[in-house]
C-alpha cells in the first residue's frame, strides 16, 4: 500500500482508480490516425487486463496483449479490416 505522499514504486495499472503492479501490457493503435508502426501501450495488472483490452477491441482497433517488459515494434490492422 502507498502512504500519502509517496509515489509508486514500480510501473502500475493504466485502469483508474487502480495503483496495483502492471504485469502486462495492452498494446493498440487508432488505424484511422496511425501506421502499423506506432504502438500505444497501456499498462495492467491481472485483475484489469482483459477490462483495457475489451476496451480497445469493442472500437475495432488492432490490439495484442504482451507480458509486461516485451515491447512490440508494429501492431497491423486486424484480419479482414479495410
Amino acid at each position: 500500500m502507498i502512504g500519502f505522499g509517496a509515489s509508486p514504486s514500480g510501473p502500475q495499472c493504466s485502469r483508474a482508480g487502480c495503483r496495483e503492479a502492471a504485469t502486462w501490457t495492452v498494446n493498440w493503435r487508432n488505424p484511422r490516425i496511425h501506421d502499423a508502426d506506432r504502438v500505444k501501450a497501456w499498462l495492467a495488472c491481472d485483475e484489469h487486463r482483459d477490462f483495457l483490452y475489451d476496451f480497445v477491441e469493442a472500437r475495432g482497433f488492432p490490439v495484442a496483449i504482451t507480458p509486461f517488459g516485451v515491447v512490440l515494434e508494429r501492431l497491423p490492422d486486424a484480419e479482414g479490416a479495410e
